[in-house]
């Protein structure tokens, strides 16, 4: 991919620059301003490209697009392409690399010891346990049999329950779930208001019944805003205190993240699902406690598996699911480090699988949903090429949305089945990576990332879309 090039439109500046040493400082400093402007105009000689960048919607953006052919070694497209950008879920092909390099092919549910007595459970943060989305529960089944007493073991909750510059408001949203090293049911309630079409009463509306998954034991109040027609549960934002505003849908759910209190809330609710009381204990006291010659183990740590891990990872990429991209990553740093901090893995896999990446990234959470990770487009290029080469493209395509599914529903419709990607999006942000396959056989790895942008998402990605298009037609 070639340039424009700049030097040679600055070249009458250089002269000015001389003359400008004699000028005051005002003068300079708008010289310096132009020169400045001039060099961010410089447009790539391709056609369509240039027509993506200019597009009316992304002439006021910060746009960043690279393009690559690994198999011939050969760069397809390059248009600010070392630059930082806020990535949003894009930041998720870096967690799944992660996860596909350390947590093999099933997941670890619980790691656990026992005694006479008791059992002992390690938890390794495997986001599925009693999740609504996987109704084989291999981990409450061993839990349910046990005749022992059940005790979670404290490893030391080194992490926040949110992430590094996650926006506060966001807390009731199902897209910030906090995080835990034992979640339960998806760390959310999922609440569900069901109006009845008849009335026992022609004098009253319809009756309105609201329920929750799991259960609780947790307060529970109604709204007295009848100003509104429609339905919400709003969380208090430092208690599992819940407010219900009735609404006139037939049948709504909302889910609605609780807060975890590290342990505690798993205690809270494992009792109505295991039919047995479950308690803490902290890994200093397990330590004095197994030290006593009256306490003797019956067998090493064991280890219980939940499920095969590609059924997290696929939803995840599919549907962009913050928190299973976040437990991803926790659990990475159980196994490798033997606790969950996401600072201390991340500059673990940045200095060892990924330290050849193009430019160095702040990498700050699992999900992207903090503004503070900045990536480069060469950068996801470099993990779209490990994910292929160290887990197969057959892999890759089930992992990753096609045309006309998860996040790409209504997009790429046309000939589905060539582009698998991960989408990304914030405010002002958009983002694709993933690969091509072309019509003339070549498998190409792209980034396209969009910041800045005050324009229409719908129209942004249209325009995206028609540069992948190209891409797939022209190589």
């Amino acid at each position: 991919m070639s340039f424009k090039p700049c030097a040679l439109r600055l070249a009458p500046y250089a002269l000015r620059f001389k003359k400008a040493l004699r000028l005051a400082p005002y003068a300079l400093s708008l010289l310096l301003f132009n020169n400045s402007v001039k060099a961010q105009s410089c447009l790539p000689d391709n056609s369509a490209l240039k027509q993506l960048v200019e597009t009316k919607e992304l002439k006021t953006a910060m746009v960043g697009v690279y393009v690559y052919d690994d198999s011939s070694k050969k760069e397809i497209a390059d248009y600010q392409g070392d630059k930082y950008f806020v990535p949003a879920s894009n930041t998720k092909l870096f967690s799944l690399y992660a996860g596909l390099k350390y947590l093999g092919d099933t997941l670890v549910g619980i790691q656990y010891f026992e005694n006479d007595t008791a059992v002992y459970i390690f938890p390794t943060g495997d986001p599925s346990l009693l999740h609504p989305d996987y109704q084989s529960q291999p981990v409450i089944d061993f839990l349910k049999k046990t005749n022992k007493k059940i005790y979670l073991v404290d490893k030391g909750w080194k992490e926040n329950a949110l992430g590094v510059g996650w926006a506060w408001d966001d807390y009731n949203e199902d897209y910030a779930i906090e995080r835990s090293q034992f979640p339960v049911y998806g760390n959310f309630i999922r609440w569900n208001q069901q109006n009845s079409a008849t009335r026992s009463n022609q004098a009253f509306g319809p009756t309105a019944t609201v329920s929750s998954s799991p259960e609780i034991s947790w307060k529970v109040r109604f709204s007295t805003d009848s100003s509104s027609k429609t339905f919400l549960v709003q969380r208090l934002m430092d208690s599992n205190v819940f407010v219900i505003r009735p609404g006139t849908e037939t049948n709504i759910i909302q889910d609605v993240p609780f807060i975890t209190n590290n342990l505690q809330s798993a205690i809270n609710l494992l009792p109505d699902t295991i039919g047995k009381r479950a308690n803490s204990i902290n890994l200093i006291n397990i330590k004095t406690l197994f030290s006593l010659p009256s306490v003797k183990l019956s067998g090493s740590v064991n280890s219980i598996y939940s499920r095969p891990a590609d059924s997290v990872f696929i939803p995840m990429m599919h549907r962009s699911d913050n928190f299973f991209a976040e437990q991803t990553l926790l659990m990475v740093s159980n196994e490798q480090l033997g606790f969950m901090k996401d600072e201390t893995i991340i500059d673990s896999l940045l200095t060892g699988p990924l330290a050849d990446l193009p430019q160095k990234p702040s990498w700050v959470d699992g999900s992207g949903l903090s503004r503070f990770n900045l990536f480069s487009p060469r950068d996801f290029v470099a993990v779209l090429i490990k994910l292929k080469n160290e887990f197969g493209m057959d892999r890759m395509k089930k992992i990753l949305p096609t045309g006309g599914n998860g996040t790409l529903k209504n997009y790429y419709r046309a000939d589905s089945g060539y582009v698998f990607v991960k989408t990304g999006s914030l405010t002002g942000v958009l983002c694709l990576s993933g690969y091509i396959y072309t019509k003339n056989k070549h498998l190409l790895e792209f980034s396209i990332l969009v910041n800045n942008h005050n324009g229409g998402s719908s129209a942004i990605r249209r325009a995206v879309e028609s540069y992948v298009e190209y891409l797939r037609k022209n190589n």
